[in-house]
């Protein structure tokens, strides 16, 4: 019987419903098993990236592309905080930076949010800087009144525009300071990035950019900015006998400078009686290399303002530092891509940043003792096994990744030798990565500016965190990550310490140069500023400098 007589006689009709039913079943059957396999298959290829303890990508290794829409850790049914409790706008094009939304993937879920009051201010200054900002009709009414040497009546918008002073740590904790003055006294803040800084961040703001245009009439005037300055504020009240009640009419703009070396005219800024003036002063020119944001707490006029915005005081420079600064598409692309390559299978990411001002009096050896005292005495990585050669086998076996930023290879080449050339006492795994060593920091140079803020953005992704004092390079990744670091005392001479890395009480930035209180209270008696505030206390890493802490945890 041909297919034809079987379709009349209705043999066909009958027996194809069966068949499509029995493909059916069978499709589903085979669908259920290939998905089985493939769970499994993904469980293998975790565990063998975990075995391979080497820190290099498994040849069977998820590659980058696979991993573009899950969690680098893994998790992949992770919910991700995109906008960071609110800190974060909307309304920004994604693929221009992508590093603003998909950064907390890459780092555990911060327990710090942002207060509400933060939140709703963060938006009335977006609306203001929209308003106020580069090429709008208000900027280009402020820019007229630079040419008059002094303003009569008020100006729609107000600026504070920050300038450069030296190496970019110092650069992104003064720029936040900065911010949060202008958030504060109702500035537009513009900054100068110059060529060195140019590509490095994304715009914070949306729609709207906080780059101050290369046409603006006092750039000449941003290499004069230094102490003593004649069109300082600290200038301004030295000639009126410190009492600026006797200047009539305010200038149209001043400079401020408040970088380590400011003289105490210009730390006069921060007295509290004369905020009323500079409000007055439509375009303020700052300079500065400091973290001032603790004397702000000091200042009465700001104190309650403060408290709304920020009633954990230790988080102040975390929250602003994840609003400001997000990695350019070309940083991102340098941070991810080392990420994946060395961190991403790690089941434990340790930082370690090692920043020496003076070779000659720490010595590497000297440095390096110090270093292995650290990581010994608060136990951040187990130690080598001196009597074994190879590792006993077990079943909790660890991979931890650490990743040492610092300007030579020394301190890595060491601790690489000594966990490649022993085992762990306890088989645990080290893989140890430096992304680069500069050897010199190079002061203008956008390429050392890029690497840098990768490095800085790397090591906010470590689980556990070693600063060294007195660096702000430590500062902004510690900021970044929420993370309490252990501060390395590089000694100064030839013998290591007995407390090499104590824990930091805070996670906020050092204000290394503060002015002293009673010259700006005017008060004859020195006062600790505990006494007056006790969020504001002496920093574990310079004595004469002030930070935030959560008055709770003291």
């Amino acid at each position: 019987m041909d297919i034809f007589q079987m379709e009349r006689s209705g043999y066909g009709s009958k027996r194809f419903p069966k068949l499509v039913v029995s493909f059916l079943i069978a499709f589903c059957l085979l669908y259920m098993v290939s998905m089985v396999y493939r769970s499994s298959t993904f469980v293998l290829i975790g565990e063998a990236a975990k075995d391979n303890g080497t820190g290099e990508v498994s040849e069977n290794a998820t590659t980058p592309s696979e991993m573009e829409d899950k969690h680098p850790s893994g998790t992949e049914s992770m919910v991700v905080d995109k906008l960071l409790g609110g800190l974060l706008a909307t309304g920004f094009d994604e693929e221009s930076c992508i590093s603003r939304y998909q950064a907390t993937s890459y780092r555990k879920t911060s327990p710090h949010k942002p207060s509400a009051y933060l939140v709703s201010k963060l938006r009335k200054y977006e609306d203001l800087h929209k308003r106020c900002g580069p090429n709008t009709e208000s900027y280009k009414r402020a820019l007229k009144k630079l040419s008059s040497s002094h303003i009569n009546g008020t100006t729609d918008c107000n600026y504070i525009v920050w300038t450069p002073s030296n190496g970019l740590g110092n650069r992104i904790i003064s720029m936040a300071s900065s911010f949060l003055y202008a958030v504060l006294t109702n500035r537009v803040l513009l900054v100068d990035h110059g060529t060195d800084m140019a590509g490095i961040f994304c715009e914070p703001f949306p729609n709207t950019s906080w780059l101050l245009p290369i046409d603006f009439p006092l750039t000449n005037q941003f290499y004069s900015l230094q102490p003593g300055n004649a069109h300082s504020y600290g200038h301004l009240l030295k000639i009126n006998n410190m009492n600026i009640s006797t200047v009539s009419q305010p200038p149209s703009f001043l400079h401020i400078y408040l970088a380590y070396n400011y003289d105490r005219h210009d730390k006069l800024f921060f007295q509290d009686e004369n905020l009323g003036f500079l409000q007055k002063v439509p375009w303020l020119i700052l300079k500065s290399d400091q973290y001032f944001v603790p004397y702000l707490f000091l200042i009465p006029s700001f104190q309650q303002e403060l408290g709304k915005l920020f009633p954990d005081k230790e988080t102040v420079f975390h929250h602003l530092v994840r609003y400001l600064f997000h990695p350019s598409n070309q940083a991102w692309g340098l941070i991810t891509r080392f990420y994946r390559a060395y961190l991403a299978s790690a089941d434990q990411k340790i930082g370690l940043q090692v920043r020496v001002f003076d070779r000659k009096a720490s010595p590497v050896n000297v440095v390096l003792e110090q270093i292995l005292g650290c990581i010994k005495k608060e136990k951040l990585l187990p130690q080598v096994d001196e009597q074994k050669p190879i590792a006993s086998p077990s079943k909790n076996q660890t991979l931890r990744a650490i990743t040492i930023a610092s300007l030579y290879p020394e301190y890595y080449e060491r601790i690489k030798s000594m966990y490649w050339m022993k085992p762990t006492v306890n088989g645990d795994f080290i893989g140890v990565y430096q992304p680069s060593h500069e050897e010199v920091q190079h002061f203008g140079n956008n390429v050392h500016n890029m690497k840098a803020w990768a490095e800085i953005s790397i090591l906010s992704l470590s689980d556990v965190l070693v600063t060294s004092s007195w660096s702000t390079f430590g500062y902004v990744a510690q900021g970044l990550g929420g993370l309490k670091p252990w501060i390395l005392y590089v000694p100064a001479g030839n013998k290591s310490t007995d407390q090499p890395c104590p824990r930091g009480m805070s996670m906020e930035p050092c204000f290394h140069f503060p002015p002293d209180y009673h010259r700006i209270s005017n008060t004859r008696k020195r006062l600790d500023t505990g006494s007056l505030v006790p969020h504001v206390r002496q920093c574990e890493d310079a004595s004469k400098g002030i930070k935030l802490f959560n008055a709770k945890q003291l």
